[in-house]
């Protein structure tokens, strides 16, 4: 959808902002990596250039992440759904079909269940 002038007039100017501010943030990546190096490398320092997490906060979330993963592994589906019909046991179709598709399906169910087909509304003429 992105092919207005506008947009391609943007892209092309942060393209130009990419090239001009590489050379600056490779160096302060450099420096910040000799820093670290020495062991002189301080959060202050290394924040402005990068986000910094702690590593507790890391193991952590880890281990909570461990804990979910315990879990069956299976989704939770609905067991009282009929296969064929798609309704469940008060009548509802799921929330992803659409109105038409509902109206389909119970036409189907009422002329198998009626055995009169309902005749559709059309043109006159």
């Amino acid at each position: 959808m992105a092919k207005s002038l506008r947009s391609k007039w943007k892209r092309k100017m942060r393209a130009e902002k990419r090239k001009k501010n590489a050379p600056k943030e490779l160096a302060r990546l450099k420096q910040a990596l000799n820093l670290d190096k020495k062991g002189e490398a301080e959060m202050a320092d290394l924040q402005d250039i990068a986000t910094v997490v702690p590593a507790d906060k890391i193991k952590k979330m880890d281990v909570e992440m461990e804990e979910e993963k315990e879990d069956d592994g299976k989704m939770d589906m609905d067991k009282t759904r009929n296969k064929k019909t798609l309704l469940d046991e008060h009548g509802q179709y799921p929330a992803w079909m659409s109105q038409r598709q509902a109206k389909k399906m119970k036409a189907k169910r009422v002329a198998k269940k009626t055995g009169k087909v309902k005749q559709k509304k059309g043109i006159a003429w």
